[in-house]
């Protein structure tokens, strides 16, 4: 897989997020404009966007939400400042979502793709595809 600075600083972000880091540790990947794109999916029937001011208090919210969660990345595919990840995600549950207790692990195939610019996050765009629940 790519080692490049804009698929370190991806994979870096991924690490934050399984690390449970929240405001301006967050923050710093991101550019003052960003913007996160959830398309609809189980979790989300609507999806949504998000600034980051949103997107911050998102993963806060998450955290509440999530015992923990970790990210396997499975491919990295580039083109200049845009990149494109293939993940599996697992969460042990804090609290119950659907059909899941609390410490059941819910598991996700994320496809996420980023565009960088000055080597910080400007938009994040997710297609999520959760496993049955």
């Amino acid at each position: 897989m790519s080692d490049s600075p804009n698929a370190t600083i991806v994979r870096s972000y991924l690490a934050a997020l399984e690390a449970g880091v929240t405001e301006e540790d967050l923050a710093r990947f991101f550019t003052p404009d960003a913007e996160q794109v959830e398309l609809p999916n189980k979790l989300n029937p609507t999806g949504g966007r998000s600034d980051l001011p949103a997107l911050l208090r998102r993963a806060e919210q998450g955290q509440r939400l999530l015992q923990r969660q970790s990210y396997e990345v499975r491919s990295i595919v580039e083109q200049g400042d845009h990149v494109a990840v293939e993940a599996s995600w697992s969460a042990v549950l804090a609290m119950p979502v659907g059909s899941l207790a609390s410490g059941q692990t819910m598991r996700a195939h994320f496809a996420m793709f980023f565009e960088l610019r000055e080597g910080r996050i400007a938009s994040q765009r997710n297609y999520d595809c959760f496993e049955p629940w």
